[in-house]
């Protein structure tokens, strides 16, 4: 076979600077164009004049907004000294920018209660602004400005009373968040999951007011499939993927972290390695507004190492029909993430390496003869072979709660 690993190119990063404290990114998304967006920041998400600020895998909210395919408009906490009004300065700009489409219904989002405030005067002026977003404390929220727009509210820490979620004010709080600073990078006190979280929130309460931008999230997930499985090639697959993606299989911990390490990951241990009757069988699909969860049955011949799958071990020649389930994370019309987990039980009494009862290393309540020198304790092994997909397929096929019967036995009896 003949590959051509000429990584192709990633949507073009196109800043313009149009004030001080003040930066229009333009969609980073293969479709190049949506909605505008209007971040405040305590800091810039640029590293530079040119470049984009992203560490491990985590982004600025400048650049994730723009993968979400958003004209994105950051302004810094700076630029409102002196009087200025760099809120009205954005919305001007993204009238003008030939990306933002459509132009009449723009977003902001406010990272903490002193930059909310300093917005909320500024939206009563401003009536393309059709939803606000707003990260807080629980115990600051009576401070927040009040606000002519639908807005949504993350707040850090337990509210002492039930969450209030209506057309015009929803309200998410976040118990184990040490402050507001959850969602924002680059410090101690962000948490990677808790932000993903309200991110998700915030695409589905802002694309039913913004007018997007959509996308077709299951045609993304099966492209990307389609050049993995069946017209293998990876750097067809990575155009898919956001810059900076990652792949993990739970119960083996391959995939990789980062456009590099992925790339490497499946060109040397999954796109062209992978055997060649590979099917997968779609059981059931679930959409969100950033992600599709799969369930599906993962079948081939073990005739090629898959070391993805089964670290170590040479081809075997055995048939495989394992479930598998995948929650697939889509950032604007590109992946960033997947999460792969199968039970490996199953895959290992498929291939005949499980024994049918496992020792037990140490003494077990109840379980003790004094009339004997020595005891072997052994446990049934709670696992089953392709009975494990021949259920998935068919509720009907194999009995349920056979397993309820499993005993400890002791091996040593005569």
């Amino acid at each position: 076979m003949t590959m051509d690993e000429t990584p192709l190119p990633l949507p073009e990063t196109t800043l313009h600077s149009l004030a001080s404290g003040v930066t229009l990114l333009e969609p980073l998304s293969r479709k190049g164009q949506g909605p505008g967006l209007i971040i405040v920041v305590t800091e810039t998400g640029l590293s530079n004049s040119s470049t984009l600020r992203i560490e491990k895998g985590v982004p600025s909210p400048l650049m994730k907004w723009a993968e979400e395919s958003y004209t994105v408009v950051e302004i810094v906490e700076d630029a409102f000294a002196n009087g200025a009004d760099p809120i009205t300065l954005a919305i001007a700009e993204l009238g003008k920018a030939a990306k933002c489409e459509p132009k009449d219904a723009v977003g902001l989002v406010a990272y903490n209660l002193k930059l909310w405030n300093r917005t909320a005067p500024y939206l009563s002026s401003n009536p393309s602004i059709v939803a606000g977003i707003v990260y807080a404390n629980a115990n600051e929220e009576h401070k927040l400005g009040v606000s002519r727009i639908p807005i949504l509210h993350h707040l850090a820490g337990k509210m002492a009373r039930k969450p209030s979620r209506t057309d015009r004010r929803v309200v998410h709080d976040y118990p184990t968040a040490q402050s507001n600073l959850f969602a924002t990078p680059f410090q101690s006190q962000f948490h990677y999951n808790l932000e993903s979280v309200s991110h998700t929130r915030n695409l589905s309460f802002l694309k039913a007011r913004m007018k997007g931008p959509w996308f077709d999230l299951e045609a993304i997930w099966d492209e990307h499939q389609y050049w993995e499985f069946e017209n293998r090639s990876v750097p067809q697959t990575m155009a898919t993927m956001v810059q900076e993606p990652y792949v993990n299989h739970v119960p083996t911990l391959t995939g990789g972290i980062g456009r590099e390490s992925l790339t490497k990951f499946y060109t040397h241990h999954f796109v062209y390695t992978n055997p060649s009757d590979i099917e997968t069988e779609l059981i059931s699909r679930s959409t969100g507004i950033d992600r599709v969860i799969d369930e599906f049955i993962f079948k081939c011949t073990h005739n090629e190492p898959l070391d993805w799958l089964i670290p170590g071990l040479p081809p075997t020649g055995r048939k495989l029909e394992i479930p598998f389930m995948a929650v697939v994370n889509i950032r604007g019309d590109r992946l960033y993430h997947e999460h792969i987990s199968w039970d490996q039980g199953t895959v290992l009494s498929q291939l005949g390496l499980l024994p049918e009862y496992l020792p037990i290393p140490y003494q077990l309540p109840g379980y003790q003869d004094s009339s004997r020198v020595s005891q072997k304790l052994e446990y049934k092994i709670p696992v089953v072979g392709v009975d494990a997909a021949r259920k998935m397929r068919d509720k009907e096929s194999v009995a349920s709660n056979d397993m309820f019967s499993f005993k400890v036995r002791d091996a040593g009896e005569s």
